[in-house]
């Protein structure tokens, strides 16, 4: 005897109009089959065939089905019983039928005579039925819908055939969060419901469906959308529309028109904020780059034709001046190719090797003596005798104190003082940079560390540069374990502080 007698089997004394029960037995043994067929590695359709075969007997239903719902609509993956017939149809995301299943109740019970589409004009042709349907979800998208029929003219469906079909659609979306042979098409619903936004509006633009991931990507809840005009502009169908909304993030949307007859569109959407700011600071590196390297070039160049064209007639004086001015900008090219290529290297300077005790007020006093004459002027260094050492990479610290510096004279008059202090706390050593400066907010003391970042909109046009200086420096001390930080200094001006491990 098959499935399908089973729902016509009562108990002695049963009664129609009595809510037939469930065999849990069955169900028991029949889902232990079903996991027994995951675990060994056949699941997808399989297994939800199976599973539903299970559901039929065990619940006495005339036959199940489940659709599965992708952003175009929905298609009949599996069925038994007498709906087999429904394997492969198609149900549109217009279909009044597919808006039914996808609103109200999660778990509800209907009479397949309010079904006015594809599905229920098809379940007509056969016999009236009545029909429990339950969506399946995971977090609140919608993998599908599972439904199970029962004639009209016999029992009705108890109370807990609604438990057990709402526990079997759960099943069936953990089989979706597994992804193993599910969903059936590529653009089912693991892809649009869980990441993208989801919705289907009409003619004039108003929300017919919406889904949660689109109500988590935009703040707007059904209730505020549902019949309203959707809030954000829509793309020609086919296109993609980069839209940004009032709080500053971006969303790509895209827009297509459903199958079959109507003007609804279906409309995808996902948060593109990271990959916009991404392109923002690419672009902007590569512009204020473009930049910083033009500059001493143009100058190299200019002095270059200067002596090669008008040697006899320059002064000994004129002549030194250019070689000057050549090797200064020389000098600048070569710190800015040096911090470029240190920032994008993951040793950021060390070479790789291991961390070595040394002499930090003569590495500082190597480090100041190579640094520009411009700069070096200003500068006033104090390293205290007996100072222990420190641990790390020496190397690196010439360009921490190139880093520091050079900040310090950008952002403070040309010919104020420029400190350098070394000193202890017992448990580390530590160098700080001192500068008289226009000093820096407390609100940007760690935004500063941010790679391409300055301070105000006008910074790069009075202090140009391409941000990558305090980013290098940071990333250097990380990582030989020490610490940067900046600070107002009271009275003005900046206060740059790098701790290293004792050695």
């Amino acid at each position: 005897m098959g499935p399908t007698g089973l729902s016509r089997i009562r108990p002695a004394g049963h009664t129609r109009d009595m809510p037939r029960r469930t065999d849990f037995s069955a169900l028991i043994n029949g889902h232990t089959e079903v996991i027994e067929m995951i675990n060994s590695g056949e699941a997808g359709v399989p297994a939800l065939n199976q599973l539903l075969r299970v559901a039929q007997q065990a619940l006495g239903a005339a036959g199940m089905a489940f659709v599965e719902f992708a952003p175009t609509g929905g298609r009949v993956i599996a069925a038994t019983g007498t709906v087999e017939w429904a394997l492969g149809q198609f149900l549109p995301a217009d279909d009044p039928d597919a808006v039914c299943l996808l609103s109200g109740p999660r778990v509800h019970q209907l009479d397949t005579g309010r079904l006015t589409g594809r599905l229920g004009t098809k379940l007509a042709e056969s016999a009236r039925s009545q029909m429990v349907v339950s969506r399946a979800e995971i977090d609140g998208h919608t993998m599908g819908s599972l439904h199970a029929l029962y004639p009209a003219d016999e029992d009705r469906p108890c109370p807990d055939h609604q438990c057990v079909i709402a526990y079997v659609a759960s099943c069936i979306a953990h089989l979706y969060g597994d992804q193993c042979g599910l969903p059936v098409h590529v653009d089912g619903p693991i892809v649009a419901a869980l990441a993208d936004g989801l919705a289907v509006v009409d003619r004039e633009a108003r929300v017919r469906l919406w889904n949660p991931a689109a109500a988590q990507i935009t703040g707007h809840t059904v209730t505020d959308v549902v019949s309203q005009p959707v809030p954000f502009p829509l793309p020609t169908p086919g296109q993609a529309l980069d839209h940004r909304l009032p709080d500053g993030r971006w969303l790509r949307v895209t827009s297509g028109e459903l199958p079959g007859p109507g003007t609804l569109r279906v409309v995808t959407f996902r948060d593109i904020t990271d990959q916009q700011q991404s392109i923002t600071d690419h672009d902007l590196f590569v512009a204020v780059t473009s930049h910083e390297l033009r500059t001493p070039v143009t100058v190299i160049k200019g002095y270059a034709d200067t002596l090669t064209d008008h040697w006899e007639a320059l002064s000994d004086a004129d002549r030194q001046l250019a070689a000057q001015k050549i090797g200064q900008r020389a000098n600048e090219l070569a710190r800015l190719v040096d911090r470029l290529l240190s920032s994008s290297t993951a040793e950021a300077g060390s070479g790789g090797a291991p961390p070595a005790p040394y002499d930090l007020g003569d590495a500082l006093r190597a480090a100041v003596t190579d640094l520009p004459a411009e700069l070096r002027r200003r500068i006033t260094l104090t390293a205290p005798v007996g100072l222990p050492r420190a641990l790390g990479h020496r190397a690196s610290l010439a360009t921490v104190l190139t880093e520091l510096c050079t900040n310090a004279g950008k952002y403070s008059p040309p010919a104020s003082p420029i400190r350098i202090t070394a000193g202890t706390d017992g448990q580390t050593v530590s160098i700080r940079v001192t500068d008289q400066g226009i000093g820096i907010r407390p609100e940007h003391v760690e935004r500063a560390f941010d790679q391409y970042w300055q301070g105000d909109s006008d910074d790069r046009h009075r202090f140009p540069g391409a941000g990558l200086g305090l980013f290098l420096v940071r990333r250097i001390v990380e990582q030989q374990n020490g610490q940067v930080s900046l600070r107002p200094k009271a009275g003005g001006g900046t206060v740059a502080e790098v701790r290293l491990p004792r050695g």
